[in-house]
């Protein structure tokens, strides 16, 4: 088996789930990073603000207030801060009016502020009527990062391990049903009836694991029908020839007279057309090439054409044929295809009534059926008894014998028209067929044409 160059599904699965999960760790992280930052920077507003109340109340402590500040800068560049004095009267840069309006009230500010460029944090109290504001760089030292980024990413690490687990055993779990169904698939190709496959996994696998033991099943079975219909149809075509051949040498070696020769190749040639006939009727019908016209037909007139039909075979079997027809015996239907089917009933009839006996082609409303008072069928046949070879293979050892193929073709002739056939026998007594069809519709959808299913 010639393997196609594409990587598997749950190579694909696996791969796709992948991709979404490092782009989700990709997005979560930044997203992180974003609102980590954020935190450590109002940690150290929050800091900056505690140390300015702090530095603010020692200076309302002194005697000069604010005028030591200079001894303090050697400690605050250590943390990198600064300490300015902003008259709350003045303009500046580092406070707008509105934050020395709030000093002024005695309110503590704090928040961001850019000077020369740059961003700080800052934090201010009033002391003595001035501005005391501490200044901290907005920008985050990697010290002070860095802690928060190894957790995010050691958590990032985490997250997408346990996701890249998770994707292999979610495409293991997908693909192992599907690549079961493909090998199964790939045996019955070959010829090889696989064992049913396991309903198992997720909704949507085990209906596909259904379908395919379904479909394998009705496979196996047409395959079986297909075998067995050709080994008989071999057969039946065999014996006719056989017969024919042998008398034709008979014949020319003289063995045989010419009379005798003649009435046995015109009886087989007769069998062989037959079975042609019905095979070339049954393959139209499998491959739906066989029309069917449907429109009001008179049921009378087809068992009266019937009967005149058969009627010399009748009567060089001995056997009485009559119809029955009731008033208005109509239906909807194809006649042709209505003729052919009584037709086939009645030369399974002449074939299984003994001389002396009856067959009654009778007529109603939807209505027709075929009696015979031969030798009846068994109760375990009449289920099958529209099986292609079945009552042939059955009645071999006795009585003349059709194709094999009449009942069959009955069936589907019968079913195409949208009706039903049945059969109720009894042995000794005779048989008896009827065929149904669908009441006749108005003239005006007389016209429709369907095609044969």
């Amino acid at each position: 088996m010639t393997r196609l160059p594409f990587r598997s599904l749950r190579t694909r699965l696996f791969a796709a789930v992948a991709v979404i999960v490092v782009l989700s760790v990709g997005v979560t992280f930044g997203v992180g990073l974003v609102l980590t930052r954020g935190a450590v920077e109002r940690a150290n507003l929050d800091d900056l603000s505690h140390q300015a109340d702090l530095l603010a109340e020692r200076e309302r402590s002194q005697l000069l207030p604010l005028a030591h500040l200079s001894t303090l800068q050697p400690f605050l560049a250590k943390q990198r801060e600064q300490v300015r004095v902003v008259p709350l009267s003045q303009e500046s840069p580092v406070l707008s009016e509105a934050r020395r309006a709030n000093l002024r009230r005695g309110e503590p500010v704090k928040g961001h502020v850019t000077l020369d460029g740059r961003r700080y944090l800052f934090a201010a109290q009033n002391v003595e009527g001035k501005g005391f504001v501490l200044l901290r760089p907005a920008k985050l030292r990697s010290a002070e990062v860095s802690p928060f980024l190894k957790g995010l990413l050691i958590a990032s690490l985490v997250g997408a391990a346990l996701a890249a687990l998770g994707s292999f055993l979610l495409a293991r779990a997908i693909s192992g049903p599907v690549r079961r169904v493909a090998e199964a698939a790939r045996s019955l190709a070959g010829g090889r009836a696989p064992e049913p496959l396991a309903a198992e996994g997720s909704t949507e696998l085990a209906q596909l694991a259904l379908a395919f033991n379904e479909m394998a099943e009705q496979l196996q079975r047409a395959r079986e029908t297909e075998r067995t219909f050709l080994l008989s149809v071999s057969h039946e075509l065999k014996t006719p020839l056989t017969a024919i051949r042998g008398y034709a040498e008979g014949l020319a070696e003289g063995a045989v007279t010419v009379d005798e020769a003649a009435e046995t190749i015109r009886r087989e040639a007769g069998r062989l057309e037959r079975l042609v006939r019905d095979l070339l009727d049954l393959a139209r019908l499998n491959q739906h090439e066989f029309t069917v016209e449907s429109g009001p037909i008179d049921l009378a007139e087809v068992a009266r054409e019937t009967v005149a039909r058969y009627e010399p075979d009748a009567r060089a079997a001995a056997v009485e044929l009559e119809a029955l027809v009731a008033e208005n015996a109509v239906a909807q239907g194809d006649h042709d295809r209505a003729l052919q089917v009584v037709s086939n009933l009645v030369e399974n009839a002449l074939r299984s009534t003994p001389p002396g006996g009856t067959i009654r082609v009778r007529a109603e409303p939807g209505l027709i059926a075929v009696e015979d008072t031969g030798v009846g069928l068994p109760p375990e046949d009449l289920p099958r008894a529209f099986e292609r070879f079945y009552l042939y293979e059955r009645n071999r050892a006795g009585g003349r014998l059709g194709s094999g193929l009449g009942l069959a073709i009955v069936k589907e002739l019968t079913e195409a028209m949208g009706g039903s056939v049945e059969v109720r026998s009894t042995v000794g007594e005779g048989t008896t067929f009827v065929v149904r069809l669908p009441a006749a519709r108005s003239p005006s959808q007389a016209a429709e044409r369907v095609t044969a299913r």
